[in-house]
This record gives C-alpha cells, sequence and structure tokens, in this order.
C-alpha cells in the first residue's frame, strides 16, 4: 500500500475524532458510558464514510510455474513392421519412465497421427496413410504461444499432404525425430505411379503411362509387364543404372469388351530386393460402348465455349466438337445434344433439324442473341423482349427435382450479362437457378429445363459463365464443382427417362477400401425432398457370393452409406426404399492398393533435415538415453515462474457499507430509546 494511501486513512481517522469530539464533548455536560457508545457508532459511521471515499488499496502477487509441455508424437500408420511396433511401445514406455524425474520441468502429453491428428497413446498401427505435415500443423495449432517440444517416432516415409521437410521451417518448436525402421539401403526398383484415364471407350485405345524408378549403384535390367483381367497384353525390356534411374513407358491398350477392366501392372523384382510390394500396382477402368456426343454451335467466339468444352469432357464419356450453324447437317446426326450459343436467324436449319430428331438442346442467351428469331423458331418456352443490358445474379432453386444440384454453390458468383427479360416455359420446365437483380430476388429463371414429349430443353439466360468455372476455382483451386454440375445437366439432356425420384451416386472403381461411399437422394411424389425415408443397400461381392446390408444415413441434404469395411473385390449392390417401392441397382470395385506398403527403408535424412529446420536433433532407438539428456540439460525447456499482479480494495465495499448502515442505525435507536435527540 502507498504511503499516500496511509496518510489519508490517518487524516480520515483524526477528521471523525475531531467531529466526533465536537458534537459529543464540545459543551456538553452529559457523562458516562452511554456517551462513550454513541460517539463509538458515530465514529465509525463517519470514519467508515470517509473511507469509502479514499477506497484504499494493496496489491497482491501470485506467483506460477509454467513447465514445457513435451508431445510424444508416434506414427500410427500401417507401414510399422512388427518389429517396429514392439520397438516404439517399449521405447516409449522406457521415454516415459525417464522423464518422470522431470516431471517437474515438462507435462507429458500423447498424440498419434495417421490421416488425422489424434489425442490418445492407443496404439493399433493401422492406419493406411501418413501425413506428417497435418499432424505438425495440428500442434502448431493446439500449443500456440507455449513452450513445446515434440519427440516424433516415425519411418519419415509419408504418402499425403504436404511435404513435412518444407513445412518444418514453418513451425514454431523444435522437432526431435526419432526413427523407425530399417535405415540399411537396398536395391529397389518400384512403380512409383500410373497415369490412365478412368474410362475407355469400346474399340477405342486407351493410353497407359507408367513411371518406374531405382535406387541402387549396379546396373540392372528387367521387364515391364501389363495385364489386363489376368491376360498379358503388353510386355517391354527396361534397363537402369545409377544415373538413368527412372524411366517413363507409354503404351495403348485396346478396349476389346464392355465392363470394369482390373489392369495389373508388374516389375519383376531383382535377386536381391527386399521391398517387392512397389513392383505391382493395380488400377481399373471401365469400358463403355458408346459415349455422349455434344455439339457446340456458335457464330460467336467466346471465352464461354472454351470452359463449356472442358467442363462437360471432364468426364472422358463425353465428347464435345465446336460447329458454326451454315455447317453440313450431316455432320450433326450422331448429336446426343446441342448446345445453341447465342443463336440468331442463321441457327434455322439448325432448329428445324432439333424439332425434326426431337433433339434435346441447351441454349445460351446473351448480347448477341436474336431474342425475336427465338420466340419465332420454336414453341417450347417465350423470352420477353426490349430490356437493357443488365446483370444477372445467379439464386439456387432448393426444390429443383431433376438431379441432384446440393453440392453445387453460386454464392459469391459474378453475374450473368443479358438484355434477355423473363423467360415464360410454355410445356413442362423447373428453374435450377433463378435471377437476383440489384439485390432482389426475382420471380423469374436464370436457368430452367423445359420438357416436351421426349425431348428435354435448358435455357441459360446470360453469358460469362466461364467467370463461373474461374470462381469455382479461386474458392476450392478446383474446377470439380462446377464440371460436376453441368455434367449432371448434360447427363439429363442426353437421356429421354423422366423425372427420377431416387438418385444414386458412386464411383465404380475405388482405390481402398477407405474411400468406398455410395451417396443417394430421394424425393417424394411432390419432387420435395425426404429426409425421413428409409434406405438400405445390400452389397454382395462377386468371388465370395456374400452380401452385407446396411442402411444409408442421412447427411447434410443426402443419405450415404460408408462400405469402408469391405475388403477389395467387385461388388454388386442394390439400394431400396423401403417404402417408396423403388430400388437402383449397380456395381463397382475396390482396388487393392497400400500406399504404406511402399517403402522398404525409413527417409532418416529427410528427418534430419526436418530435426534442423526447426532447432531439434534427430535420434534412434538405441539412444534415447541420449534425448532424454538433451531435454533435461536444454536452457529452453527450463520451467518459467510467471506473476501475476492483482490490484484489490483494502476492505469490501459492501462490507464496508454495512457497518456505517448498522452504526447509524444502531445510534439512532439507543438515542430514540433514551429520549434523546
Amino acid at each position: 500500500m502507498q504511503i499516500q494511501t496511509v496518510l489519508f486513512i490517518l487524516l480520515a481517522a483524526i477528521v471523525a475524532l475531531a467531529l466526533v469530539l465536537f458534537q459529543y464533548y464540545y459543551k456538553n455536560k452529559r457523562k458516562g458510558k452511554l456517551q462513550i457508545i454513541l460517539s463509538f457508532l458515530r465514529f465509525l459511521a463517519i470514519f467508515g464514510t470517509l473511507l469509502l471515499i479514499i477506497n484504499p488499496k494493496f496489491t497482491k502477487n501470485e506467483y506460477t510455474l509454467e513447465k514445457t509441455n513435451l508431445v510424444l508424437l508416434v506414427d500410427n500408420s500401417s507401414s510399422m513392421t512388427s518389429e517396429d511396433k514392439a520397438k516404439v511401445i517399449s521405447d516409449l514406455s522406457s521415454l516415459k519412465n525417464k522423464m518422470e524425474s522431470s516431471s517437474e520441468s515438462f507435462n507429458i502429453l500423447n498424440y498419434r497421427f495417421g490421416a488425422e491428428l489424434s489425442n490418445s497413446d492407443s496404439l493399433g498401427f493401422t492406419e493406411k496413410s501418413t501425413n506428417i505435415s497435418k499432424a505438425l500443423a495440428g500442434l502448431n495449432e493446439i500449443f500456440t504461444g507455449t513452450n513445446t517440444a515434440v519427440v516424433l517416432f516415425t519411418d519419415g516415409n509419408q504418402t499425403r499432404g504436404e511435404d513435412y521437410e518444407f513445412y518444418g521451417k514453418r513451425q514454431k518448436f523444435p522437432i526431435y525425430p526419432v526413427v523407425l525402421g530399417d535405415t540399411t539401403k537396398y536395391d529397389d526398383i518400384s512403380i512409383s505411379q500410373i497415369n490412365a484415364n478412368r474410362y475407355a471407350f469400346l474399340k477405342n485405345k486407351f493410353p497407359l503411362e507408367v513411371f518406374i524408378s531405382y535406387d541402387g549403384k549396379e546396373e540392372v535390367s528387367s521387364e515391364l509387364q501389363v495385364f489386363v483381367d489376368d491376360k498379358l497384353v503388353y510386355k517391354e525390356k527396361i534397363s537402369f543404372s545409377n544415373i538413368s534411374n527412372t524411366k517413363i513407358v507409354n503404351t495403348q491398350i485396346e478396349a476389346s469388351t464392355v465392363g470394369i477392366k482390373n489392369i495389373k501392372v508388374i516389375v519383376p523384382p531383382l535377386p536381391n530386393e527386399k521391398n517387392t510390394a512397389n513392383n505391382e500396382k493395380l488400377l481399373a477402368l471401365e469400358v463403355l460402348d458408346e459415349k455422349t456426343n455434344v455439339a457446340i454451335i456458335s457464330t460467336v467466339q467466346h471465352p464461354d465455349i472454351g470452359a463449356l468444352k472442358k467442363a462437360i469432357e471432364s468426364n472422358e464419356q463425353r465428347l464435345v466438337s465446336i460447329y458454326r450453324p451454315d455447317t453440313d447437317l450431316s455432320k450433326l446426326q450422331e448429336v446426343d445434344v446441342y448446345i445453341l450459343y447465342q443463336p440468331d436467324a442463321s441457327f434455322d436449319k439448325v432448329y428445324k433439324q432439333i424439332q425434326l430428331r426431337k433433339s434435346n438442346s441447351f441454349t445460351i442467351l446473351g448480347t448477341y442473341t436474336d431474342l425475336n428469331f427465338i420466340n419465332r423458331i420454336q414453341n417450347n418456352y417465350l423470352v420477353e423482349t426490349g430490356y437493357p443490358v443488365q446483370e444477372l445474379f445467379a439464386s439456387p432453386n432448393a426444390a429443383f427435382s431433376k438431379f441432384d444440384i446440393s453440392e453445387f454453390s453460386v454464392e459469391g458468383f459474378p453475374p450473368l450479362v443479358s438484355d434477355a427479360g423473363p423467360v415464360n416455359v410454355l410445356g413442362i420446365g423447373e428453374p435450377l437457378l433463378k435471377a437476383r437483380i440489384k439485390g432482389v430476388d426475382m420471380d423469374q429463371p436464370l436457368l430452367t429445363t423445359a420438357e416436351e414429349d421426349t425431348a428435354k430443353h435448358a435455357i441459360l439466360v446470360g453469358e460469362n459463365i466461364w467467370k463461373w468455372r474461374v470462381q469455382n476455382y479461386r474458392n476450392d483451386q478446383t474446377f470439380k464443382d462446377f464440371d460436376a454440375f453441368l455434367g449432371k445437366l448434360t447427363l439429363y439432356l442426353s437421356t429421354s427417362k423422366g423425372k427420377n425420384r431416387f438418385v444414386l451416386d458412386y464411383s465404380s472403381i475405388y482405390n481402398n477400401s477407405s474411400e468406398t461411399k455410395i451417396k443417394a437422394t430421394y424425393f417424394d411424389e411432390a419432387f420435395v425432398f425426404d429426409s425421413n425415408a428409409s434406405i438400405n443397400i445390400k452389397v454382395e461381392s462377386k468371388s465370395t457370393n456374400t452380401s452385407v446390408e446396411v442402411p444409408m444415413l442421412l447427411k447434410d441434404g443426402y443419405y450415404e452409406a460408408d462400405l469402408s469395411n469391405l475388403p477389395p473385390g467387385k461388388y454388386d449392390f442394390a439400394a431400396t426404399v423401403t417404402k417408396g417401392n423403388l430400388s437402383r441397382s449397380g456395381s463397382f470395385s475396390i482396388l487393392d492398393f497400400d500406399a504404406e506398403k511402399q517403402f522398404s527403408s525409413s527417409n532418416y535424412a529427410k528427418l534430419n533435415r526436418l530435426a534442423k529446420n526447426t532447432g531439434g536433433k534427430l535420434y534412434f532407438p538405441d539412444h534415447m538415453d541420449s534425448l532424454v539428456k538433451a531435454l533435461e540439460t536444454d536452457p529452453k525447456f527450463v520451467p518459467v515462474q510467471k506473476s501475476k499482479q492483482n490490484v484489490v480494495p483494502l476492505i469490501d465495499f459492501k462490507f464496508l457499507l454495512g457497518i456505517i448502515i448498522a452504526a447509524l442505525s444502531l445510534e439512532w435507536f439507543i438515542r430514540k430509546y433514551n429520549g434523546l435527540t
């Protein structure tokens, strides 16, 4: 407490005493105990009031000891051998026991990781992928602003995510890797990557690109072999040396039959090769007996045309050709979907062919469109004219029922430009997107469908859709959502089927079991998404003839079946809506691929660079004592004593106010009781 405050308190006591003496004893002839009690109560009241005004305070210091966080981060992936597993468990137990003597210096915390970071010391070594950089980034967020050290138990082989060596330069605390696995380098030939399309067309040849690498010092030779459904279809002699240690093999394989084809690429191992798991890779593709031919017809050159072509052809089942409206109509006989980009009077022959063939079309309106011609040449919809060029923003129609558009968001997308007015569908139609003009939601479609008999049409009121594809990439670093949305629209237009209330979304090929998920959307008879449906899926293995039935669980706007527990193989499935009497069937394949088995040695060199980048040091399991000593003697990890200074009132004002009120009340009562004024 400050001297000034003490002087104020003394002054308050003197003032209170002087006032009491003046009031009770100056020129007052009354004496006795009653006078003393009353003067004391008056002193308490006055002194307490003055203390409230002064409000004396004092400083209180609180001291705490902050320990260093010691994080034991363990690789829980399946790349660990049985010897590694036992060694890790033993080393962890040994390290914990040795660090018990330093319990006053460290808070010991246990984490494990595979694809994700987990706060647990229970180890199963079953994770199918390793993401070291993501685990380190997670610890960075958890322990930001604290004194932390990480002991990383791993073989250094990462199968997913950012390269942890470069991420380590952004790490905020030191990392001490403990190298697991075999550090000996063996001669090794491996298939590092295979590039192939997911789809091929019957009687066509599909490309196959194989990347092969060699790790060794001697000159060796081997033979690349490609099998399709266990039948040898291609082979090539390959040679390597310590200088020429990589090779890329390109070939063309003919798709002779329809269906899912299992492709096996093999490079026979060297005589003394230890790891043979990376000498073989499996993949699959689906051979289709037909493809969708899409024609884009336009008289203008516009970025929209390139964006449409790339988005539609992102699915290998579709081929896009670009024509002018005056092209020979015989070239358009095999077209499945016509995309009419900003049509004018020169499209007269094209429209007549569409009507004659009862073909499906997608019309895009813009500033170059002849709207009067559009209204005159067809009877599916009318476009109001006489509007100025304006910007049209998109707003999704949640009630759209033709196909699932729930995963495509137009939030923040740039506007389209058009001078067309509202589109009035004359037959059956349903808008996918509605227009928003100057922040106001308009009851008019921006993208809508129109049906007549077996033909289907779509109308987009506005140009510059290429900006949507760019915005999708800017948001997600991929064109996937935009391309999938346009792909679903193309699929809808390329078929003459009616409304489908039950739609499945799945892949014909899954690289491994963890990716195996099937999605479904179901609409009631009013074509409103039914969130109370009961959907079951029955999956049957083609190899074992065993089956399993599981329910599809409701997610955010769709149903999903997680089949990640299925082993690799070929499967048929049937999904059934219990009360709706609707079912859909299909087939898929799960490939037997384990990225964790592609490495034969630990990557201690990269772990050493990670340690240096973060200010740590590399250790081997036999040097745990050195690690413990380094942690205990490093001055960076000495516990820090921190003080917290709190300024608090000397007397609680509520307590003091109670004393003042009690003293005044008691004085008043005594005076009245004794007949004093």
